[in-house]
């Protein structure tokens, strides 16, 4: 009986301890942008440091151009994020499923939406 009840609460334990995952690091991966319709590829880099529900770093196209990110946060395998560009405030919202960090970007500027699928991959811790 006591092995069944170790057993049993080891099996619950295990999706909270894996949706503990340390999201440290520098991510990079496609960023395909949708504006009023129009759509192009382009790339995303990531550099994120995780502490606890909070997120914060920096996010842009490359290494060499980075913005702030605020008012992140994460909640099991979900983060969101806003991203203070030259421009607009993008709004991330994004999932850690196996191994990437996916989901979407949006923003609105002048009037024009703008939306983009993100797909990243940890590069470097």
């Amino acid at each position: 009986m006591v092995k069944r009840v170790v057993l049993l609460a080891l099996l619950l334990i295990a999706p909270v301890a894996g949706a503990q995952t340390d999201l440290t690091g520098t991510w990079s991966g496609p960023f395909i942008i949708t504006v009023d319709g129009d759509t192009h590829d382009d790339f995303a880099t990531m550099v994120l440091k995780h502490k606890g529900a909070e997120i914060t770093g920096t996010a842009g196209p490359d290494a060499g151009k980075q913005w702030p990110i605020v008012k992140g946060k994460v909640d099991g395998t979900s983060v969101e994020f806003d991203v203070q560009s030259d421009e607009p405030l993008i709004h991330f919202s994004l999932k850690f499923v196996e191994g990437h960090l996916k989901g979407e970007a949006k923003a609105e500027q002048d009037g024009h939406k703008l939306s983009a699928t993100v797909d990243l991959q940890r590069k470097e811790k």
